[in-house]
């Protein structure tokens, strides 16, 4: 049996999918985040190599990678031409004689999420991307400049803007809000002022702040001033960066519309927030498709590839 795989790797965690060449998906597997520029090249290929003998393990099948007719990793961090350089080496060790095609983790979210391929896609997850692609194959991007530059509007600046909120109400300098309880409660503190503590501690991963996207969610929900201030500026941000792809590509009229990454893809108030900003800046985003697996785009962008191979 020949077979085809498709990696989504993103900042938070890895998802490798095994099919048969028809694309029906026959085995799953996830490990941790592959983003190699956050956690180096060596660890985002064993990352992806747990990923892939996770995914075979649950077909019932020995991972062999000369049983692979065609191998699309779709991953954060590369973005630009020649980003896959540094991973190829290591590909070429682990997985000796597979075929693999690499994009941008945003690219698996077009395939997996618009009628045709083409439109626009935005990545909320711990950082944040948008991405488009035209029907003549030009694409253009905003974002992903990662946490220091960028990734305005992902969880990990929506976690960061929570932390601030909390510090500001416990100095006075801004109101009181519902983000203290519920944050201190998660991380089962006392106090506002053991945020330090915890907070600068040097093993602290992002992806730890960036999951506080969800207690922002939840205070909004009730209603909470800060919390809602804060989704609504992280919509305002995903709205400015899809707007730049619409705009470099020419784009008038519906344009469809695929949304992925936990926040987006799991909260309600962050997507309201986007696509009411997007509407104020003139897109009309439709259809919008929700993106649960994006894996499931790189599989179909393999067998495209498959195909022009042959």
């Amino acid at each position: 049996m020949q077979y085809l795989i498709g990696v989504d790797g993103g900042g938070s965690k890895t998802t490798a999918l095994v099919s048969r060449l028809d694309g029906v998906i026959v085995g799953r597997g996830t490990a941790g985040s592959s983003n190699y520029r956050a956690v180096s090249v060596e660890n985002a290929c064993q990352e992806i190599d747990r990923a892939l003998r996770a995914a075979f393990a649950s077909a019932g099948l020995e991972f062999n990678p000369r049983q692979v007719q065609m191998a699309c990793f779709g991953l954060a961090g590369v973005d630009r031409p020649g980003d896959e350089q540094p991973l190829q080496v290591w590909a070429e060790r682990l997985w000796p004689g597979m075929p693999v095609r690499y994009v941008n983790d945003a690219r698996l979210v077009l395939a997996a999420g618009t009628p045709e391929g083409w439109g626009i896609a935005v990545i909320c997850g711990t950082g944040s991307i948008a991405y488009g692609r035209s029907t003549q194959g030009q694409v253009a991007r905003a974002g992903g400049w990662g946490y220091l530059l960028g990734d305005e509007g992902s969880g990990y600046d929506i976690g960061r803007a929570a932390l601030r909120s909390v510090a500001r109400a416990a100095d006075g300098r801004g109101p009181q809000t519902a983000l203290t309880h519920l944050v201190l409660a998660h991380w089962s503190l006392e106090r506002p002022e053991d945020l330090i503590r915890y907070v600068y501690r040097s093993e602290l991963p992002r992806t730890e702040i960036a999951a506080l996207a969800a207690l922002v969610e939840q205070a909004a929900l009730q209603g909470d001033p800060a919390a809602e201030g804060i989704l609504e500026q992280a919509g305002e941000e995903l709205a400015a960066a899809a707007q730049v792809v619409a705009v470099r590509l020419g784009f008038s009229g519906p344009v469809p519309c695929a949304l992925a990454g936990g926040v987006i893809v799991q909260g309600t108030r962050v997507t309201q927030a986007f696509l009411t900003a997007a509407a104020s800046r003139g897109l009309q985003l439709e259809p919008v498709q929700k993106v649960t697996e994006p894996a499931v785009g790189a599989v179909q962008l393999a067998r495209d590839y498959l195909r022009q191979k042959a």
